[in-house]
């Protein structure tokens, strides 16, 4: 009942929905340049997270090593909002672990969570079924990674990077090539032993409840990345309250942004903010 009369005192403002935008490994708040340039021109908030080692932050990927340091700039942004706003939390890729986390942590803050091609796991990589459907597998292409060994050569990798000449082919094939040139100067090392790290407790009392928030699946036909069964397979096992589906690679916000920023204006519009604010 709470959730609702804070939705109804957003509205009864004129507020716009708040996005918080949450990238994959490797990329960054500017990954969603083109999303966030549509949502403010028509009135939105919008908030772009980069989180530790991604965009702008300086630390380097090899010295991450937990899921809780990769993710702290996400929580620590969900941490700072008033108790009385609520947000449209959005995750790409492995940023869906990322806006998982940020749930099971402030499900009161939390309006509507909306996954683009991304991670979906309630409780993130707990059994080998988790880590088959969660995480990439690129081995068709060959030899694609540069892998860091923060810990020794001697002992599993510590990040990641998908190699440049794959990157348009595996991350970018339907994108434009501008915005394929430009991920290439932007992407950075991901710290993958941190990201498989993941892991979260649910827990039953209202504050912290995943399961009260309503949750949308955005899958992309054509993912070389997330592949569509993979997807499917996540759908099944933690059904959302929707699914919606775009004819994209793996990277919608760059090839078809136009599709995805109409279907989260229709997300938020099936979750409780007026038409009228839309």
């Amino acid at each position: 009942m709470g959730e609702k009369v804070i939705g109804l005192r957003e509205t009864e403002r004129g507020l716009k929905p708040h996005f918080v935008l949450v990238h994959g490994i490797g990329g960054g708040g500017w990954c969603w340049y083109k999303i966030r340039c549509l949502m403010e021109n028509s009135g939105y908030r919008v908030s772009c997270v980069d989180l530790r080692s991604a965009g702008i932050d300086q630390t380097h990927a090899d010295s991450l090593l937990s899921f809780d340091d990769y993710n702290k700039p996400l929580i620590d942004f969900m941490s700072a909002l008033p108790d009385n706003e609520q947000i449209i939390l959005v995750g790409h890729s492995a940023g869906g672990l990322s806006v998982t986390e940020a749930t099971h942590k402030f499900a009161k803050k939390i309006r509507l969570v909306v996954y683009v091609a991304a991670t979906m796991l309630k409780l993130g990589y707990m059994t080998e079924e988790d880590v088959k459907d969660g995480v990439p597998d690129l081995s068709e292409y060959g030899d694609v990674y540069e892998l860091g060994f923060g810990l020794g050569p001697d002992q599993p990798p510590t990040s990641a990077l998908v190699k440049k000449e794959y990157q348009r082919k595996i991350i970018y094939h339907l994108s434009p090539h501008e915005d394929s040139t430009l991920a290439a100067m932007l992407l950075r090392p991901g710290p993958i032993k941190a990201i498989q790290s993941a892991r979260f407790v649910a827990v039953a009392d209202e504050d912290h409840n995943v399961d009260k928030v309503p949750r949308i699946y955005i899958k992309t036909l054509y993912d070389r990345v997330v592949k569509p069964e993979q997807q499917a397979a996540m759908i099944k096992r933690w059904p959302p309250s929707d699914v919606y589906v775009l004819d994209s690679d793996h990277s919608p916000f760059f090839s078809t942004p136009f599709l995805l920023f109409g279907l989260l204006v229709k997300a938020v519009a099936s979750f409780g903010f007026g038409l009228n604010h839309l």
